[in-house]
This record gives structure tokens, sequence and C-alpha cells, in this order.
């Protein structure tokens, strides 16, 4: 893994940082091929809006600074990127520092082939989200506690990735997956009002579908109607499909699934 701060190299982080202390940030994670960062402009729009929500005043063209200096390192910069925005230092208690926010970029190099569809099996947990304050709903902020906890039931369980509900008795996403159902027929992805995260792969999908005329509801999703899926999947920037096989021992249609990927393209994500 290397790590830039401001676009350059860094090793360490400041023990008043108020990412460390108060989870002060945000952050998104991206697939980077050929040192290109996959939906970038989905990535970059997300991060301005939850700077603008935090007041975090961001310089981002460091993120495209520090690109180039892994090209320069790298004959080809493959793998994933995450961009973490921290206030950055700042004395004790929740006062906001009067200084611009720092650009941490953590790259962890690997091979990147053309996406495939994975399928798994899985369950609904039964740890559930809360509501969420309405200015950061659908935010990617540095406070992921609820996840931390989602992902240890789902590991425990044996899931890599699992439906998650909240407080209200509705679907909400995955544990760090946004998720598509198939229900008489007609594609549904939850409508994310009061919880949840606005990823940038469902933005994706749900323009392309739009683009090849495929319907697809935003609503709410009752627990009364998990019994009743026809099909699901998973999605995120890493991986566009994770297709459900079993949900909760239940079969689902599999190649309603493999058909919109083919449709969709999910394979060519740029």
């Amino acid at each position: 893994m290397l790590c830039f701060k401001n676009a350059q190299p860094i090793e360490q982080i400041a023990l008043i940082d108020r990412a460390f202390h108060y989870g002060d940030g945000c952050f998104t994670t991206a697939r980077v091929r050929q040192g290109k960062i996959e939906l970038e402009n989905l990535h970059i729009a997300r991060l301005v809006l939850s700077c603008e929500r935090l007041l975090l005043q961001a310089d981002l063209q460091c993120i495209e600074q520090s690109l180039a200096v892994l090209q320069q390192q790298y004959l080809q910069v493959n793998g994933t990127l995450k961009v973490l925005i921290s206030r950055g230092e700042g004395q004790r208690g929740y006062s906001l520092p009067d200084h611009h926010a720092d650009v941490w970029v953590f790259f962890y190099p690997q091979a990147c082939a053309e996406f495939q569809v994975e399928k798994i099996k899985t369950g609904v947990l039964q740890q559930v989200l809360g509501l969420t304050m309405p200015s950061l709903v659908g935010l990617k902020s540095l406070n992921r506690l609820e996840q931390v906890l989602l992902k240890n039931e789902a590991d425990q369980r044996g899931w890599s990735e699992a439906l998650v509900t909240d407080v209200q008795g509705t679907v909400v996403e995955g544990v760090s997956s946004n998720c598509f159902i198939r229900l008489n027929n007609t594609w549904i992805t939850p409508e994310l009002r009061y919880n949840g995260v606005h990823g940038v792969m469902r933005a994706e999908i749900l323009s392309r579908m739009q683009q090849h005329g495929i319907a697809c509801e935003q609503r709410f999703i009752d627990m009364d109607e998990i019994t009743q899926f026809e099909s699901l999947f998973f999605c995120n920037a890493l991986s566009p499909m994770k297709i459900v096989t079993e949900l909760n021992q239940q079969p689902l249609n599999v190649q309603a699934c493999i058909e919109l990927f083919n449709i969709l393209q999910l394979n060519q994500i740029r």
C-alpha cells in the first residue's frame, strides 16, 4: 500500500487529526485500471457533495496529482484507490478548525481483469440500521461503526455479503453494497431517503437501465416482501454484480440477473 497526503507521500498520521478522533470526514473507494479511475465522474461528484454537506474545503485536484506520482512508479497503475478526506488537525472539542481539509489517497496495487458475475448464498442480518440525520443520508462519512458490526455478523454466518434492514422494517442495502431486487417481474432498488449509501455503481446501473429502457422502481421495500423476492444482486464500485443464488436458503432466479448483466454490459465499466 502507498499513501499520499495532499499529493505528497506520507507514512504517518498526526495524533490530533480529526479523522482519528471524530471520524470527521468522508471517503470513496474506487477501482483504478491503467491509471484511470473507473466511474471517476460519479466518485468526484459524490466527494463534492459530501464536502458541501460536511462543510469541508478540499482540493480534489490532489487525487489526480497523486495518480500522476503513482504513474511515475508503476508501468501500469492497477488496483484499488481509497480517497479519504479529513478535516485535518484540530484542538480538543467539536468546533471546526479554520483551514482546508486534507486529501488522503491510499493505493492498493493489484491486477484488474474485466468484471465477472459473482454468485453467493446469503440471508438477512438480525442487526438493523437506524435512521440518519437528513444532511448525512447517502454520504460515505468516516463513521462506519454500523458496517463494522454488520460485517462481523455476516462473517459469523459465513456470508461475504448480506441483506440489511432498518428499524422501520424496510430493506436498505447490503453491508458494503447497494442492492437490486426483482419482484413481480419488475426490478426495484430500495429508496434511500432515511439511511443507506448512495453508491456510484448503483447510480451507474440505474443510468444504464434507463438508457436501455429497462424499468426500475425506487421505493420502500417492506420486510414482508422478502419471501417474495424472485432475484437479488448486490453492487458496489469494486463489484458490479454479486448474484444471490439463495436467500435464507430460498433459491432465487439467477438467470434474470445474468441477462441484465449482459444487457447493461457490466463487465465494461469505465
